[in-house]
């Protein structure tokens, strides 16, 4: 008998925008109380993050449970947008897209993947450094305190 072949990430399709907007919605929506207004992710333009090829989606029996927009920067692929369904948390998804972002950045010829949080999101501050980032920065940008955080590639 042989194992399951894992879910892979793929390009998400024009048509999937709304979805896309919905599952970051109910991510993050526990945020905005903390934040005192929606975090980024929430107000991001899903039709062009798709129609730009950033977007990638996390689909597990045929339903949308998680999506992660990648970035090229000169230096370095930016992870600007992870997230995962709440009923799907917790069963690895994110480990998978955190994966795939890690292999498209090297399959892009980058040496280091980056990202940014907001400093009131201290659970992913630490998840984040669980995970092998380190932090970079702080800094307001947008309207939002950020915290930069980079993850060297072998």
């Amino acid at each position: 008998m042989t194992a399951p072949s894992p879910i892979r990430p793929r390009r998400a399709q024009p048509g999937e925008a709304e979805g896309l907007r919905r599952l970051v919605a109910d991510a993050y929506g526990h945020y905005v109380a903390r934040l005192g207004k929606p975090p980024g992710p929430m107000v991001d333009d899903y039709a062009q993050r798709i129609a730009d090829g950033q977007a990638w989606v996390l689909e597990a029996d045929g339903a949308l449970v998680g999506l992660v927009v990648l970035e090229d920067a000169d230096d370095a692929l930016l992870l600007d947008n992870v997230a995962v369904a709440p009923a799907a948390q917790g069963k690895g998804h994110g480990r998978a897209l955190m994966t795939f972002a890690e292999a498209e950045a090297r399959r892009r010829g980058h040496a280091e993947l980056r990202l940014y949080t907001h400093v009131l999101m201290t659970e992913n501050i630490a998840l984040y450094g669980r995970v092998g980032f380190r932090e970079t920065g702080r800094a307001s940008e947008k309207g939002f305190a950020r915290v930069y955080m980079a993850k060297a590639l072998r």
